[in-house]
């Protein structure tokens, strides 16, 4: 649909007037709430790819982050209800400790919120063990960690270690995602799965809550 490409390149090229515009005529328009968000997700993976490439620098991700809590601000009380109406299980997320970053997070935890699961947000730069309490404190099934920073990802290592230590590693199935994670990252960390944007994420937690309720 030419409104949600129209937004999705607004957002993608940072233009706050012209995604302002854009957003105001796809909810005008009657646009299905979530397929905006889905739009703006498109722009933020981008964003992220051009990040990753040195394209973009840390100024405009921070920008960016504003930009799509702003659209958030105008979405969530017309994603609000399907959300509460739907409970489909609980994911715990996180940045891991020593990294600030919180736009991938933030992304992910929106749209499962929108999809219906209940989402525990540790914030960022969250110790080992605030993740281990949280998994034992809440049952969940998922554990997300995010990390922005090259330096950070090996924390991750350091949350399933402490899960094993814990004895609840067999209980949770990690998933890690951030510019610095792949598949290496993913062996290195011990995680289960590595989801290379929101989207993929979200599917993630959506197959093994299901397989496992």
């Amino acid at each position: 649909m030419e409104r949600l490409l129209e937004l999705t390149a607004a957002l993608t090229e940072l233009d706050e007037g012209r995604l302002g515009r854009s957003l105001q005529e796809s909810l005008g328009a009657g646009d299905d709430p979530q397929e905006i968000l889905q739009a703006c997700n498109t722009a933020m993976a981008e964003i992220g790819r051009r990040f990753s490439l040195e394209e973009y620098f840390l100024s405009e991700l921070m920008f960016s982050a504003e930009l799509f809590k702003g659209v958030m601000r105008e979405l969530e009380p017309l994603l609000g209800s399907e959300t509460a109406a739907s409970g489909r299980g609980s994911v715990v997320i996180g940045t891991v400790q020593g990294d600030i970053h919180d736009i991938g997070k933030n992304i992910v935890a929106t749209l499962l919120k929108t999809v219906g699961f209940t989402v525990v947000d540790l914030g960022v730069d969250v110790p080992a063990a605030s993740f281990v309490a949280a998994v034992r404190e809440t049952g969940t099934k998922v554990l997300g960690l995010s990390a922005l920073l090259n330096s950070t990802y090996p924390e991750m290592k350091n949350v399933v270690d402490a899960l094993a230590a814990a004895r609840l590693r067999q209980n949770v199935t990690v998933v890690i995602g951030g510019a610095p994670c792949s598949e290496e990252v993913r062996v290195f960390a011990g995680a289960d799965y590595y989801a290379p944007d929101a989207g993929v994420g979200v599917d993630l937690c959506a197959k093994i809550i299901g397989s496992a309720g």
